[in-house]
């Protein structure tokens, strides 16, 4: 009994933390119970990204070590052969993969992944290729339409998230700053920017800059364009992307270097773009959708993130160009990302060797 008093009075004395423009506990609290429950679907080794093939059970899967899988529901999954040669150390390897808008007619997809380069460095390429399909599916056509520059030493940050614009006509990148914090504020290079192309590569232009490591890139049901990017040692954060927008790294962060050393707050620069929302401590993010949520509409139109340190997810609900955290869901496993499938289903990919896809169900009650 006595323990149990103290633990409440523990519990009871944590200090409050301003996060963003919400208030939470420096330990916040899950939910006591998930208002889904979770099947598993599948296996990947280092799984990165997904994107199902519309009005099928299909998806490709994209795992780190450098091979892209088609997978059916209820089936197996199938390497994709023609898939470029990645460096996979440290955080890079395959990245993301998408659809083109016009995929049911061209059968067109995208990819990311870490590129050598010369003298040991590396840099996010991105190309399209045709998806072939069938019992030995393949990428035929592939071509190179963009690459970070200048290629780097080191093993972090290539961020390389992808979207397309809702109207289809324009490709955007989120470009890491490779660990080299700098390179974000200088407007040679493409290093901690995100980018704007044409879907065929052409016309590339930094579409804004100081961006750090960037792990998610969406467009919401109005046409914004946001990114979710990890801070240092504190201040991750969410951030609606304008055009011409200078988002502050290394200048400003809502957390500081891993060694301790301050970094100015965002508030000491209103010159510059602040976050919607930051996270300290950290949630580690993955990824994240903007859920359209037809099994889950009390989520309608909210932000779902997938958490890497987390372990679940983070639901925060968008007001105007601000964000709010709503609530946590442990799934006790580090999320690396989260999709909706076309006809309403949800599923994330837990990150990692033998990584699981799940599928979440709603709970009726």
């Amino acid at each position: 009994m006595l323990a149990l008093l103290l633990a409440a009075a523990l519990l009871a004395s944590w200090p409050l933390l301003r996060v963003g423009d919400s208030t939470a506990r420096e330990a916040p609290d899950y939910a006591a119970q998930l208002p889904f429950t979770t099947a598993q679907v599948a296996r990947f080794d280092a799984p990165w990204a997904i994107a199902f093939l519309p009005g099928t059970r299909q998806a490709l899967v994209s795992e780190r070590g450098g091979k892209l899988k088609l997978w059916m529901e209820g089936g197996a999954a199938r390497e994709v052969a023609g898939v470029p040669p990645v460096v996979h150390a440290g955080q890079g390897g395959l990245g993301d993969v998408i659809l083109a808008p016009d995929f049911k007619r061209s059968g067109v997809i995208y990819l990311s992944w870490a590129e050598a380069g010369a003298d040991a460095t590396a840099g996010a390429a991105v190309a399209r290729a045709r998806l072939v399909q069938g019992d030995a599916p393949r990428l035929e056509g592939l071509e190179v339409i963009w690459r970070q520059q200048p290629k780097t030493t080191g093993r972090g940050h290539y961020g390389h998230r992808l979207a397309f614009s809702p109207d289809g006509r324009h490709l955007f990148i989120a470009s890491g700053d490779r660990q080299k914090m700098t390179p974000a504020q200088d407007m040679t290079g493409n290093l901690g920017k995100v980018v704007r192309l044409l879907p065929d590569g052409g016309d590339a232009t930094i579409w804004s800059l100081g961006h750090r490591n960037p792990l998610g890139l969406k467009f919401d049901a109005a046409g914004r364009l946001w990114d979710l990017e990890h801070g240092p040692a504190g201040g991750d954060e969410l951030n609606l992307v304008v055009q011409g927008r200078n988002y502050g790294w290394p200048l400003v962060s809502d957390g500081d270097h891993y060694n301790g050393k301050p970094i100015p707050r965002h508030a000491t620069r209103p010159d510059l773009a602040a976050s919607a929302i930051s996270w300290n401590p950290v949630i580690a993010p993955g990824d994240f959708i903007f859920c359209k949520c037809d099994q889950f509409p009390q989520w309608r139109g909210q932000a779902l993130i997938a958490a890497l340190g987390a372990q679940g997810l983070v639901r925060v609900a968008i007001s105007g160009s601000t964000a709010r955290e709503v609530e946590r869901y442990n799934l006790e496993a580090r999320i690396r990302t989260i999709a909706e499938r076309d006809d309403g289903a949800l599923f994330v990919l837990e990150d990692g060797d033998g990584g699981r896809l799940l599928r979440l169900m709603p709970i009726k009650r």
